[in-house]
């Protein structure tokens, strides 16, 4: 199993009202994935999302991993998600942007996609029916892999056209591309993107354990893939999660116990419309209900109850590694953690990705190598860098002595 962390650019309250405020936020976020970087994290997600306050004000997260990519050498940057209607924005700037992030991760960033998150969101694109992306997003997520291999990309679809021959760069940086991801939510959703060849990315607002049939759903999906859309499988399950990881079980259990955690959850229930409700519905401005007025007097007996449905991991390191062993074979190939941790302050957050990355995650990742970098060693080529015949024209016979590479 491998780890990763998922950053958003939360900033909740009255703090996404001051600009200082998100300036400093969204800058801790950065920290955190420069900082795993040094513990042994895998993966990073940066979200997109679009005029969802408070929830996530991270609109452009290829800005936020050019600045990790500079400051760090092993982390794998991955856009969660990147939503693909051509309303939005016309494909090419999807391929151009992946390969160029391609270029200057050194080959450590990955491709996560979706139809979006919800009918508020979509609408700032003047994108009124939810509905209609799907069909977007299946026409788009095939051509990308096209216009990273052809010189000569040409397309005529329902969606968007590139009216004739454009070589469409950068290409991506040496062998294969980035892998590629879609955000899953129900069972067919699941096995589409296994029986494409591409990773799945689940997020556990019921306990994990009801995920089980989905995770099936892809893993069969993937075994019976014999056409991927890109030059590789990527075979992939990442599921999100919550951690609390502190040097002492009463340290942990008291952040999860603080006043506001499940805010977070209010938001998602608001803005995400595209999906079902947390069990308890409670919808943004109503207030989270608390875990210690729900303990009744035994709050380790529910916090025990949460950490057995799988909604999260808390204690110290060998606890957590003993639930998540508890777990038995769930079927997920990725673990990835949301941060800010709610009610866990900026150092505490830092504690937990140390504590967690150099004591628990040596138990169950021992490869440092990534499975994605396995993956793409696999790459072929698919379609061919010509699409047409090369054109009866005069080619050049004198270039700049400057230049990387001679004529002939």
């Amino acid at each position: 199993m491998e780890f990763g962390i998922f950053l958003n650019g939360y900033i909740p309250g009255p703090a996404a009202h001051i600009t200082e405020l998100e300036h400093k936020e969204l800058f801790r976020e950065a920290e955190y994935a420069i900082f795993a970087d040094k513990h042994n994290w895998k993966y990073a997600w940066f979200g997109e999302h679009h005029a969802l306050v408070e929830y996530s004000h991270m609109s452009a997260p290829e800005v936020v991993m050019g600045w990790v990519a500079a400051q760090t050498d092993y982390i794998h940057l991955s856009s969660g998600i990147n939503s693909l209607s051509p309303r939005k924005e016309h494909p090419v700037r999807y391929a151009e942007r992946a390969a160029m992030l391609d270029h200057f991760t050194n080959r450590r960033f990955e491709w996560g996609t979706g139809r979006g998150a919800g009918s508020h969101e979509m609408a700032t694109f003047n994108i009124m029916d939810k509905n209609s992306t799907k069909s977007e997003w299946d026409e788009v997520v095939r051509e990308i892999p096209r216009m990273w291999e052809q010189v000569d990309y040409e397309f005529h679809g329902e969606s968007f056209t590139v009216p004739y021959p454009h070589n469409v760069l950068p290409k991506p940086n040496g062998q294969g591309h980035p892998p590629i991801w879609v955000a899953a939510g129900n069972p067919p959703t699941f096995a589409k993107a296994g029986e494409l060849g591409i990773g799945a990315i689940a997020f556990n607002f019921e306990p994990i354990y009801a995920l089980r049939d989905r995770i099936d759903a892809y893993k069969e999906g993937i075994a019976n893939c014999t056409e991927p859309i890109g030059q590789f499988k990527n075979d992939n399950m990442m599921i999100t999660n919550s951690v609390i990881c502190c040097e002492t079980r009463e340290e942990a259990r008291n952040i999860a116990l603080r006043n506001g955690r499940g805010y977070l959850v209010t938001m998602v229930n608001l803005y995400h419309d595209t999906m079902p409700k947390s069990q308890d519905a409670i919808t943004w401005p109503t207030s989270p209900l608390q875990l210690r007025d729900l303990a009744a007097g035994d709050p380790d007996a529910l916090l025990d109850g949460l950490i057995e449905a799988g909604y999260m991991l808390i204690g110290t390191p060998d606890e957590v590694c003993e639930q998540i062993t508890n777990w038995g074979n769930v079927g997920m190939d990725q673990l990835c953690f949301g941060l800010p941790i709610e009610g866990m302050h900026h150092e505490e957050i830092l504690a937990t990705l140390e504590l967690f990355g150099d004591k628990v995650i040596p138990e169950f990742d021992k490869d440092r190598k990534h499975s994605t970098d396995y993956y793409r060693e696999q790459a072929k080529p698919k379609f061919g860098t010509f699409a047409h015949p090369l054109p009866d024209i005069e080619w050049p016979t004198l270039i700049p002595g400057s230049a990387l590479k001679a004529l002939g």
